[in-house]
């Protein structure tokens, strides 16, 4: 069994060395060995300061209580115990131990600096928590409250949310009845109390498995589903994001240490699989909104598909496949146009398909793949029936909902004995509902050239028969669009051209005709913009595209709506314009013994040379092509790309924002979310320049409005941009008190500037007597807003460096008149702030420099100066310090 003395004795050499894991399992093989109850308890304190090193601070803790127990006068122990209490949060507790150590030893200072630390770190979380939970009730009874304003409820519920977001805010709402009154704010039906709901319930779960577990027996699965479900897009997105936390909480994204709570959340894998099986059922209940069943679509797509293909457990995908393959080919299948059809959004069908996809791609191996493809190849042929148009119909859209998405699938049954038969015939049907999917399953399924040959040679006389004939403006650009795909089926190669010379270019006009027309819908202008997609291979189409500058603006403004559907087929047509595809090195050798051979070798189209591919780069940018790749990829890069993707198109916003106009390069609601981005660059590990340009930007954004400066401020962008204006680097320096300028019109910047204990007031003061006049004249600004918003700053500012007079005469005598101009406002604002401070204004040298000013002829490059000149002259004698002139 081994000697328990030796155990500890070699578990003390292996603690001493810094070997804290061996020495754990030879104090473990110790305490399984020990039969003497004081040793015991000695190896149990020794094994706790290893469980300290280790931070498992919850063991740490339980080790030290044992030893306690043995010997209630054990220091060691006790001072460990209160470590590990300090660190799991129980501060309380912790004081309590420490106590105990300094009352047996009164003279140790480590105890008592321990003592006085967690005493006030105690008082001032009892401070806090008194003050957070008088907060929190006040703002549950003004959002229940049926007759308070709606500002004020609003005001209330963005509150409860900030604090959610908060450790102790979250736990605060969680032990004060919180879940019962969000439920209760749920209950009330009214759209901006769910959503207050949801988004506190959002915050309270972020990287918290306790809390998340609280909210599914709490509120419920089926409870958020319906709330999900509802037609409301906000709401939706909310409640997806709820879901999203919770289940990030449950799989890992929590670190905590529980302790003896971890056996309330240890096992989750019953919760994730009800919220999958869930997510399942919602994608096909008839109940659910088009916007609820998008979200439910995206969960499944981010949660179940490994994020690693390192990772050996595809569990969920094969789940998800077995119970709910063949929902999503019911999601595919649906034809808006038929009644009794799932409520759908315009992108449902891409979701789903997008979802078949990564699922598709998830598998591992041959037999599993086999089986994905036995079971939408038995769902399709279930559906086939010759005496129902209608099932039929629903077989070919769930057809082409898997050539969007595993395409390999899709055209391995797009090649089954019928099936192309039945998309030929359903083009010839009199029903337009027929032609409809019919004509667009034909344009999926000609993505290869061998199934393209086979359209060209049985279905390019229909598809242009149904072009000359329908009167249905959908059927007749779809099948535009079939024409299209299949007159570029041999890509740029100059020598495939599938249709005669001339046909491309004129399919073409007419899809940019219908591209202009704003008489037509969004989505069947969408068709359009796919036509082009596949035309502009043809370099005669692109040339004649980049010359019709209405065409050009109207898929910008295309690629700003919020149907995704089109961004692919904006930025495919813009590739082809711009060239910017890889092209392989053509080897003259290898091309001659091509020809040699008789093989074929592709031909470059004389227009897609380098002279004209720059040409038409530079119609693009006059169109205004960067304003819509701002929106298509640089946004959702910047908030959802990699690392190194989010900082270079963070930079690339940046920089966009810091030399345009935003209201023009971000169109609409787009300007707020370029803001995080902006932000994420203020950071020491981003070089100068990045720094810089994130700065101009912040500058442009918040010169535009309020709400986008509450939107910096929220964004924790302050301390960042503060820190910035001590930079030695000038530019920088300017740039961070540009923007800062711009914010002190918002209160809570100038709240920060009232607070004592700081030098923010004092560099501002400091930065008027650079010698750089963009600085000055920031710097300037920002203390002509300060002093005019707030009149205590005006006497605070002539205790915080005693050049504060001097610096001010400067301002005042400034060659250059925005700097003088901003000076004078400052002087003005003193004068009406306090009756003394004017009086010492008066008897300085600056009434001198108010007469000479005050007294110059007007002159319009000169009036702002001269005119504030003379009302601070006006203003000191009506407070009696001067008199008139005679």
């Amino acid at each position: 069994m081994g000697d328990p003395v030796q155990f500890k004795d070699e578990g003390n050499k292996h603690f001493q060395a810094g070997d804290i894991d061996k020495a754990i399992e030879c104090y473990t093989n110790a305490i399984k060995t020990c039969k003497d109850k004081m040793l015991l308890g000695v190896i149990h304190r020794n094994r706790s300061a290893c469980y300290l090193k280790k931070e498992n601070y919850a063991q740490a803790a339980s080790d030290a209580s044992r030893a306690i127990d043995v010997n209630a006068s054990d220091i060691k122990a006790l001072y460990r115990r209160c470590q590990a209490y300090e660190k799991l949060g129980k501060l309380d507790m912790a004081f309590k131990d420490v106590q105990r150590c300094a009352t047996i030893e009164p003279k140790n200072k480590t105890f008592l600096e321990t003592l006085r630390r967690l005493g006030a770190e105690i008082q001032q979380k009892l401070k806090t928590t008194f003050s957070t939970d008088s907060r929190v009730q006040n703002m549950f009874d003004i959002l229940l409250e049926e007759e308070a304003d709606k500002e004020k409820k609003e005001k209330a519920a963005n509150n409860l949310i900030v604090l959610a977001r908060e450790d102790a805010g979250a736990e605060r709402i969680f032990q004060n009845n919180g879940m019962s009154l969000l439920i209760q704010l749920i209950d009330t039906g009214k759209p901006e109390m769910v959503l207050a709901a949801i988004r506190t319930l959002s915050g309270m779960c972020t990287g918290h498995k306790a809390r998340a577990t609280a909210i599914i027996y709490f509120v419920g699965i089926d409870k958020l589903c319906s709330i999900m479900a509802t037609d409301n897009e906000e709401i939706a997105v909310a409640t997806c994001n709820l879901f999203q936390c919770v289940y990030d909480s449950l799989t890992g994204g929590d670190k905590r240490v529980y302790g003896k709570e971890e056996s309330l959340v240890l096992d989750s894998t019953k919760d994730l699989k009800t919220i999958l099986l869930a997510l399942l059922d919602m994608i096909v209940n008839k109940n659910v909104s088009g916007h609820g069943r998008d979200q439910a679509l995206n969960l499944l797509s981010k949660n179940v598909p490994r994020k690693d293909k390192k990772d050996q457990d595809h569990s969920k995908t094969l789940f998800t496949i077995d119970h709910g393959l063949k929902k999503i080919l019911k999601v595919c299948g649906q034809v808006p146009d038929l009644p009794n059809q799932l409520p759908m959004t315009d992108n449902t069908q891409l979701i789903a398909s997008i979802l078949l996809n990564k699922l598709y791609d998830d598998l591992r191996c041959d037999p599993e793949r086999d089986n994905f493809r036995d079971i939408c190849d038995e769902y399709i042929k279930n559906k086939f029936d010759p005496n129902n148009m209608d099932k039929n119909i629903h077989a070919i859209n769930a057809l082409s909902g898997l050539l969007q998405g595993p395409f390999e699938v899709g055209n391995i049954l797009a090649g089954r004995q019928g099936v192309m038969e039945m998309m030929v015939a359903l083009c010839g049907s009199e029903r337009e509902v027929d032609q409809l999917v019919a004509v667009e399953a034909l344009i999926h399924a000609s993505s290869k050239m061998s199934r393209a040959s086979f359209i060209i040679t049985n279905g390019v006389s229909l598809l242009k028969d149904i072009y000359k004939k329908t009167k249905n403006e959908k059927i007749k650009i779809r099948a535009l669009v079939g024409l299209c795909k299949l007159g570029s089926a041999g890509g740029d190669d100059y020598s495939m051209r599938q249709f005669a010379e001339g046909s491309t270019e004129k399919l073409a006009k007419q899809c940019r005709k219908w591209l202009c027309n704003p008489s037509i819908d969004v989505r069947t202008r969408k068709w359009a913009i796919e036509g082009l997609a596949y035309l502009t291979n043809d370099a005669d189409v692109k040339d004649d595209f980049v010359e019709d500058e209405p065409a050009m603006r109207a898929m910008f403004e295309l690629s700003k709506s919020t149907d995704k559907t089109i961004l692919y087929a904006v930025a495919c047509t813009l590739v082809n314009c711009t060239n910017s595809y890889d092209k392989k090195e053509i080897i003259p050798e290898l091309v001659q013994l091509a020809q040699f051979s008789k093989q074929h070798v592709p031909e470059q189209h004389p227009k897609d040379k380098k002279d004209f591919v720059a040409k038409r780069v530079k119609r693009l940018l006059k169109a205004g092509v960067i304003s819509a790749l701002t929106c298509m990829a640089l946004i959702p890069l910047a908030l959802e790309g990699t690392e190194a993707g989010k900082i270079r198109a963070s930079h690339a916003l940046a920089k966009i924002a810091a030399i345009s106009n935003p209201d023009i390069a971000f169109p609409g609601e787009r300007i707020y979310e370029v803001v995080r981005p902006l932000v994420s660059l203020l950071n020491t590990e981003r070089d100068g320049l990045q720094n810089y340009e994130a700065l101009m930007g912040l500058t442009n954004l918040a010169a535009l409005n309020d709400k986008l400066r509450v939107k910096i401020i929220k964004e924790k962008a302050l301390p960042e941009i503060e820190n910035y204006m001590f930079e030695e680097h000038e530019q920088i320096r300017q740039a961070a008190t540009e923007c800062m300028c711009n914010l002190v019109v918002c209160k809570e910047v100038q709240e920060r500037y009232m607070e004592d204990g700081n030098d923010k007031l004092k560099l501002l003061v400091l930065l008027c007597s650079e010698d750089d006049e963009k600085l000055q004249r920031a710097a300037a600004g920002a203390l002509a807003m300060l002093t005019a918003a707030q009149k205590k700053l005006c006497t605070k500012l002539t205790l915080v460096t005693v050049q504060w007079m001097e610096i001010l005469q400067r301002l005042c005598l400034h060659d250059n008149l925005q700097v003088q101009h901003r000076g004078l406002v400052i002087v003005y604002n003193m004068l009406n702030a306090d009756s003394e401070l004017a009086k010492k204004l008066i008897e300085s040298e600056i009434l001198e420099i108010l007469s000479v000013i005050g007294k110059q002829e007007d002159n319009p490059s000169k009036q702002e100066v001269i005119d504030v000149a003379r009302s601070c002259l006006v203003k000191a004698m009506d407070l009696g310090l001067i008199k008139p002139f005679s």
